[in-house]
């Protein structure tokens, strides 16, 4: 139970709502300590685990929240949104920043039910939504784009997203007053630095990533494993866990099996940037539903070429030739061919992630350029 003492009623009091503890502390820390510096009562409303102390040394509050976020129950999603409503009326909010889709499905329920019309929107991907081609995928991004931009759309509504595509996806045109676009999260350029290349060959690969199909992390270990058969001299390394709670994670007992012929699956890692150092290229073949991923931001602060593959949020990144190679999703052959291209050139390789570093710092791919974002869309709000 949160004892806290209540924001001063003369400050505006901004809401997060995001699904789990560590989603926010991993991700979005930097703007707390903004939101908090501009003289916001802050307070996480989310599913409480192992994080709380590290978000609230931003000066936030958190509160516990209990919602699970791979359920598709709609009856459990409006119990959800009739309780967080409550939340919101108690902390009295001003403005409700919703982060991820099922976080703005509910919590945008719950702020409309609230009587609370100043809500940012901020898609973080359209995962499974965004990532099908087929006819269930098409009609689903349709009927989300009906619920978010009617019943749970307000006059004060703001749209947050990390790539042009998924506005697009959403019926929103990106130079809309209304739509803000972010360079993901933001990365930290001082925490995450380039370092000397480690001697090749072998030319070492990392996917830092959680450990779910959707990454393509199998197409990722095909790719290497074709591409060694072919006589490249490369290594993958796999850093990450599967996420327990997402229908799409990889079983251990397969990346344990994996685990030989140049690839080895190292576990999660909590030193990120080490782990980059010690390799050549950044690899994420993924197959789509990204918002604009992490690990390609801290790859290419850390002055590593980039090897993703051409969908939503990898290809506004990296584009193909300058900051590494963008390949089709879903084919291993063509991961194979550019290991290959990287594995040939080594100057290539270090000129590629010199240019992702340039494009982190030029490119408003920083946590300060975000959070300045961010910042002023809380401005208009609160006025």
């Amino acid at each position: 139970m949160d004892t806290s003492p209540p924001p001063s009623p003369a400050r505006k009091t901004l809401v997060f709502i995001v699904t789990e503890d560590w989603f926010f502390a991993s991700h979005f820390l930097p703007l707390a300590r903004a939101a908090v510096a501009m003289d916001l009562a802050v307070a996480v409303v989310t599913r409480v685990r192992a994080h709380r102390a590290v978000i609230e040394a931003t000066g936030a509050r958190v509160i516990p929240f209990e919602a699970e976020r791979s359920s598709l129950n709609p009856m459990a999603a409006g119990y959800a949104a009739g309780q967080l409503a409550g939340i919101l009326k108690a902390l009295k909010a001003d403005i409700v920043h919703c982060i991820a889709l099922r976080a703005i499905l509910v919590g945008g329920t719950a702020a409309a039910m609230a009587g609370i019309p100043a809500r940012v929107y901020a898609l973080t991907g359209l995962g499974l939504l965004g990532a099908r081609g087929d006819a269930t995928g098409r009609v689903s991004r349709v009927a989300l784009r009906s619920l978010i931009r009617g019943p749970l759309s307000s006059r004060k509504t703001r749209f947050v997203f990390e790539n042009p595509d998924d506005a697009r996806a959403l019926g929103l045109d990106p130079a809309e007053t209304a739509v803000t676009l972010v360079g993901g999260a933001g990365v930290d350029p001082a925490v995450f630095v380039p370092r000397p290349l480690p001697p090749a060959p072998p030319l070492r690969v990392a996917l830092v990533a959680r450990m779910l199909w959707s990454k393509g992390v199998d197409t990722a270990v095909e790719a290497v494993r074709r591409a060694r058969a072919d006589g490249v001299a490369v290594e993958l390394s796999l850093y990450g866990a599967p996420d327990p709670s997402n229908r799409r994670a990889i079983p251990e007992a397969t990346l344990r099996d994996w685990s030989h012929d140049g690839v080895t699956w190292h576990g999660p890692t909590t030193d990120v940037a080490g782990a980059y150092a010690a390799h050549h290229v950044a690899c994420l073949p993924s197959r789509g539903g990204e918002g604009l991923p992490r690990t390609l931001l801290e790859a290419a602060a850390c002055g590593r070429a980039l090897l993703t593959t051409d969908v939503p949020g990898c290809r506004t990144l990296v584009r193909d030739g300058i900051e590494g190679c963008v390949v089709p999703p879903d084919d291993p052959a063509a991961l194979a061919a550019a290991l290959a291209r990287l594995a040939a050139d080594p100057d290539r390789v270090a000129r590629m992630g010199a240019a992702a570093r340039t494009r982190i710092e030029t490119g408003g791919f920083t946590e300060a350029a975000v959070a300045r974002a961010l910042g002023a869309v809380y401005r208009e709000l609160a006025a």
